[in-house]
Formats: structure tokens, C-alpha cells, sequence
């Protein structure tokens, strides 16, 4: 349920953090139960998710938050265990509530401009997808466009990850987000596979979830943006988990490619996948690409990029129009 990305946010187990959580964390349960009794009434709703989470945000955060997340813009500073605690009193106290009341509060909820309310919401997208998938998608394909920061990015991949679990003919919005000229969309790709493995449902760690992560992770290496390369080797790192041996190949070929053409940025996602294959192997890799390193403002070199240029230049590319939630 929580976004793995604040767990690596600075300042996140001190013991001063530990002193803040204890002592405010009373206030985050009672706050999760105010909020579940005001379901219904999503204007009361936002108002007491507004008051009461800027009640338990803590300003040493702040700085720390936004020193490796920039772009990020507004946010509250609640720490991660105060914001799960609401949540998780505030998801016991609507087991029986409506679906459409939900969807309502988290679609208002993800309109939010603090960061750390958007997040909130973003930990309801899971529990929708089972009731009322294709509206929960929508709110989902409008976070995603409107993501400008990373931890929104691999909070939303959870989620993604659910909804292609569920519904595999979801593995096309992947394949077309490769082609995004949003390198957030486009590190979402990653992200969603690299948490894909560990959603809790059936076929999460099948071989079909490491040949369609291969193919679309094939689309998208040598993307020259740093967010879609973490992205990637992250995900390569989660797939030679579930197939070492289809991995390593993978990583053969790519190997070449970056080596023969002095791809700076496919390397750096190979170097940086190499963690989780058999160790000669991995120093064998990595003495090939000896020397092939990023070059600052070098152009993408990705099969997605070169697609994308191409239906540009005929005018054929276009951003989908949001489409609004249906009542």
C-alpha cells in the first residue's frame, strides 16, 4: 500500500522522526476515523483531510523531501508512518461503505496540489480496481499524465501493476506509454514493471510478466533521461529474479548494442541492472562497456524514441484527451 519511495526519502528513521511518529500517531487513527465517517460528503471529506493532515506534518521533512524530489511542489510533510496510519484506520472504517463514495473522495483527492494528499489518495487506486475498474483507470491515466516528480510515478506503479493483473489487455496502455513525450510517463513503465512481481495476485511472477517486461524495457533503453534509466534497470534488476538466464541474455545483447555504438545511456542502465545476475557474468559485462559512459545532452537512442520522432514528423502523434469521470 505505501509508496516505497518515501521509505528512502531522507530523515525517514532518525530518532527524532521515531520521537515525532510516536507522539502524533493517536492523532493519525483519529483522523483516519473522522474521515471514514464523512465518506459520503466528499466536500467534508477534503476540508478534514486538508486540516487534519496539515495537523500532522512535521517541516523538518520539508527540505529533506525536496532535496531528491525536484519538481515536487507543494507538500504538507507528514511522515510515511503517520500518513499509513490514517489510511489504514480510514480503509477499516469503509469496508462497507460505497463504491462510488471512494472513487468520489479519491478523485478529489488526486486534484489536490500538496503532494503527500495526492499520495493519500493514491493508496485507494488498489482496493478500487476490484469494484470498479475502468473508472478507477481513468483517475489512474490522469495521475499519470500529471505526474512532474518521481515519487508520484512509483507510487502509481503499484496500482498499475494490480490493474495488468487483473485485466491483461492492460499491458497495451505500457506499450503506448513507451512512447510518451512525458519522461514521467515513460519512467512509469519501468517502475510498474519493477514492482509488477510483488502485487498479491495470481500470475504476478510468470513468465509472461518477464517476456512482456523484456519487450517493453527493450523499447525504452537508451532513453537519455536519468528518471526513465533508474527506472529501467530497477526493473531489470526485479526480472533477473523471476528468469536470470533470459535476462543475462538480454543484457548480452544490449551489452553489444551500447558497446558498438558507444551508447552512454544503454550502458548506464546495463551497469546499473548488474546487481542481480551470477557475479563473472556481471564483471564480464561490465569490462565490455570499459569506457562507454553518458555524454551530456545526448539525443535518445531508444527504438521508442526513434517511433516516436518518426510519427511526429508526420504529424501523427497526439497526447489521449482526459477523459472526464463518469458519475
Amino acid at each position: 500500500m505505501s509508496p516505497t519511495a518515501l521509505k528512502a526519502t531522507p530523515s525517514a528513521t532518525t530518532a527524532a522522526s521515531d520521537a515525532f511518529v510516536a507522539a502524533h500517531r493517536d492523532a493519525a487513527i483519529a483522523l483516519g476515523e473522522r474521515l471514514a465517517a464523512l465518506i459520503a460528503d466528499a466536500d467534508a471529506f477534503i476540508v478534514a483531510t486538508r486540516a487534519g493532515l496539515a495537523e500532522l506534518a512535521d517541516p523538518a521533512v520539508i527540505d529533506g523531501i525536496h532535496s531528491v524530489t525536484p519538481g515536487l511542489g507543494l507538500v504538507l510533510g507528514v511522515r510515511l508512518p503517520l500518513l499509513e496510519a490514517a489510511h489504514k484506520q480510514l480503509r477499516r472504517a469503509t469496508k462497507q461503505a460505497s463504491t462510488a463514495h471512494i472513487l468520489d473522495v479519491t478523485d478529489r483527492l488526486l486534484r489536490e496540489e500538496a503532494a503527500d494528499v495526492r499520495w493519500f489518495g493514491m493508496w485507494n487506486l488498489e482496493r478500487l480496481l476490484a469494484t470498479d475498474p475502468e473508472r478507477t483507470w481513468q483517475l489512474m491515466r490522469r495521475s499519470a499524465r500529471e505526474a512532474g516528480e518521481w515519487i508520484s510515478v512509483d507510487t502509481l506503479a503499484h496500482p498499475y501493476g494490480a490493474g495488468i493483473l487483473q485485466e491483461p489487455r492492460r499491458w497495451v496502455e505500457l506499450e503506448q506509454l513507451v512512447f510518451s513525450p512525458s519522461r514521467w510517463e515513460r519512467r512509469l513503465v519501468g517502475s510498474t514493471l519493477a514492482t509488477l512481481p510483488h502485487v498479491r495476485l495470481a500470475g504476478a511472477r510468470d513468465p509472461a510478466v518477464v517476456a512482456h517486461g523484456l519487450a517493453l524495457i527493450g523499447q525504452l533503453i537508451g532513453d537519455h533521461e536519468p528518471d526513465v534509466q533508474k527506472a529501467l534497470s530497477w526493473a531489470l534488476r526485479t526480472m533477473a529474479e523471476l528468469d536470470s538466464e533470459t535476462v543475462v541474455a538480454f543484457l548480452e545483447t544490449e551489452t553489444a548494442t551500447a558497446r558498438d555504438t558507444d551508447d552512454g545511456s544503454r550502458a548506464w542502465v546495463i551497469r546499473d541492472s548488474l546487481s542481480k545476475i551470477h557475479v563473472e557474468t556481471a564483471e564480464r559485462l561490465r569490462a565490455r562497456l570499459e569506457g562507454v559512459r553518458r555524454r551530456p545532452g545526448a539525443p535518445s537512442t531508444s527504438r521508442a524514441a526513434a517511433a516516436a520522432a518518426q510519427f511526429a514528423s508526420t504529424g501523427a502523434a497526439q497526447r489521449p484527451v482526459n477523459s472526464p469521470l463518469e458519475g
